[in-house]
């Protein structure tokens, strides 16, 4: 069997897509122009599209050591380009400048790579800007997008592009990933992995982050508290308040360092007289980050969901009889409580309530709203 290239070895339990990519590497002929990478949340696939991308422009298939591959890594090689937004959804000036920058040629490398993250936040009208540039890009110069599903994106657009399906990793290879990449302890890693159900970067930050794992905690117990409409407005209200400070911890520092950079390459500091171009500019940048704050704060209701999903999927396993490990083995007392206190019809229920309001949380609809709702279906309805 082939080893591969060291770009890909921290890809949890992806074989079949990393030798997908190794086998289009290994062809004399031009790599494929266009390629979507899909899989659920957690399962790796912007960490696939970068690993590929760093074996494009490396000279040895991906050595993982050379400058080009650690350019790629911390973000800053001239030939990957990058678009994310910190909107809930890409906007068409973004695209549009996007697809400006796709056209100049490789600096460094053979190729020029340009990667999309969350693809399935481009609206109808900025994917249609899109089609163009995947269907007849500039020699040399390879796309990749990365979405949830291939049902995310337009027929037109799945059309012309190669297709890398990614799945959900297993909690072992997840938690193994933990253990070599960032030395975690062994059983912290697998009751990481576990409780963020395969999910690498939620399983990583659990791993790392005593705050995130007590926020979880915090969660779970105010979800079990719920039992009648007050207790469920006070559970709604908790969450919305773990959500913002999850948030408002993952942005905190950055806005500061990306703040102090700005001012340094302004040449000014906080005391200083500013001119009207270095308000501008701070302004633009605290705008931005703004915005980044809102992203946050939805993500952190996202990792809110997973966790309750699994809860419920703990209740259902009790309540079936199954021999399958608990998510969350520490909270097995309250969970076979809430087992006896619900049908599997009320459990199953709240699993669906529980990603219904997932899908709700870009439709402009206010988050303590939907949180509000939430708690509520959650109350216990004894059996009758």
């Amino acid at each position: 069997m082939t080893v591969a290239p060291k770009v890909f070895r921290d890809l949890a339990s992806q074989p079949e897509a990393v030798n997908e990519l190794l086998r289009e590497l290994s062809k004399s002929a031009e790599v494929h122009h266009a390629w979507l990478f899909t899989g659920p949340p957690g399962s790796g696939r912007s960490e696939l599209a970068f690993a590929f991308a760093a074996a494009l422009v490396c000279e040895n298939n991906g050595c993982g050591e050379c400058n080009n591959c650690q350019m790629v890594r911390v973000g800053n090689h001239p030939d990957v380009q990058v678009l994310n937004t910190e909107r809930v959804q890409i906007s068409i000036g973004e695209v549009t400048e996007f697809i400006d920058r796709s056209l100049q040629m490789p600096a460094l490398a053979k190729y020029r790579v340009m990667v999309i993250e969350d693809a399935d936040r481009m609206s109808e009208r900025t994917s249609n800007l899109l089609l163009k540039s995947l269907e007849e890009p500039p020699r040399g110069t390879i796309w990749m997008l990365c979405a949830p599903s291939e049902a995310d994106l337009l027929p037109t657009i799945r059309s012309r592009v190669r297709r890398i399906m990614l799945k959900v990793p297993s909690v072992e290879s997840v938690a193994q990933l933990l253990i070599d990449k960032y030395e975690v302890e062994k059983n912290l890693a697998h009751q990481s992995a576990a409780q963020a159900q395969s999910h690498v970067g939620m399983a990583r930050r659990l791993a790392t982050n005593a705050a995130a794992r007590q926020r979880r905690s915090q969660t779970l117990e105010a979800v079990l508290g719920i039992v009648d409409l007050p207790s469920a407005m006070k559970a709604s209200e908790i969450l919305l308040k773990l959500a913002e400070h999850d948030g408002e911890q993952l942005t905190k520092e950055l806005d500061e360092q990306e703040r102090e950079e700005l001012l340094a390459r302004l040449g000014v500091s906080e005391d200083s007289k500013l001119t009207p171009s270095a308000r501008s500019q701070i302004k633009k940048l605290e705008e931005a980050q703004k915005r980044r704050g809102t992203r946050s704060k939805r993500d952190g209701l996202d990792r809110i969901f997973v966790d309750l999903m699994g809860l419920y999927r703990d209740v259902l396993a009790v309540q079936l009889g199954t021999n399958q490990a608990l998510i969350n083995p520490d909270l097995e007392p309250a969970i076979r409580s809430l087992a006896g206190d619900i049908s599997q019809a009320q459990a199953i229920h709240s699993i669906e309530k529980i990603q219904q309001v997932r899908n709700r949380m870009d439709r402009n609809v206010r988050d303590s709203l939907l949180l509000d709702a939430l708690a509520v279906s959650l109350r216990r309805k004894r059996r009758r």
